[in-house]
């Protein structure tokens, strides 16, 4: 199913990932024609020079990742850093501690400051919601904290916490979020049938470690 490659955004986010193993994700995004490739902070600068600067293959990397309790200064740190390095998007991940501590004053902050940071300097910003973790409530207000700050993406999560995506997941995201946003679906993503059930629930992009595997190569 080479049609999914459009949807697909080819991720390598493993603690031990390698130059070698980014490489080889880019090299393959490259032939294959992925949508984009998601890689470590580390690897940005890498990822950038192998990808090239006028490609399609957008070049995503992540941010507060995977927890999200991360200081809301040191997380426009990393955006900043991700940026200037050449990065297209930024994938940072929501304080889920303090939206559990019902902290929605810090929740706001910390979206209204990655957008922020990411807008500013002409990027796009995919906020990760870890849905596995979150009531339809919660996940309501954090759309209507995004929506206010602009957030172009929802995500459905990590994939390190152990939520696979869920169509599920999905439609509650675009029947919540409406024609506002875009969603990523992200997590468990292991065959075209699991792909092709997330995109027709409403995904517009699909982040896995699998791709290959989905596409049939």
């Amino acid at each position: 199913m080479t049609e999914l490659a459009n949807y697909i955004e080819h991720t390598i986010l493993r603690p031990d990932t390698t130059l070698a193993d980014v490489r080889k994700v880019c090299e393959e995004a490259i032939q294959y024609q992925f949508a984009g490739v998601c890689i470590p902070p580390l690897y940005v600068r890498d990822a950038r020079r192998i990808i090239g600067d006028m490609s399609k293959i957008r070049l995503a990397t992540v941010v507060g990742f995977p927890m999200g309790y991360t200081a809301i200064a040191a997380k426009s740190e990393e955006i900043k850093r991700a940026i200037d390095e050449g990065t297209d998007d930024i994938d940072a991940v929501i304080n889920i501690a303090a939206l559990k501590s019902d902290n929605w004053n810090h929740v706001t902050h910390d979206i209204d400051s990655v957008a922020r940071a990411t807008h500013m300097r002409g990027k796009t910003l995919k906020l990760i919601l870890e849905c596995g973790y979150l009531s339809e409530a919660e996940i309501q207000k954090v759309i209507e904290i995004a929506r206010e700050a602009r957030v172009e993406w929802l995500k459905t999560g990590t994939g390190m916490h152990g939520h696979a995506a869920t169509p599920e997941m999905v439609r509650i995201l675009r029947r919540l979020g409406g024609t506002a946003f875009q969603i990523k679906a992200s997590g468990g993503i292991r065959t075209a049938a699991d792909a092709k059930a997330l995109v027709d629930a409403g995904a517009d992009r699909l982040g896995t470690s699998a791709s290959l595997q989905i596409i049939g190569k």
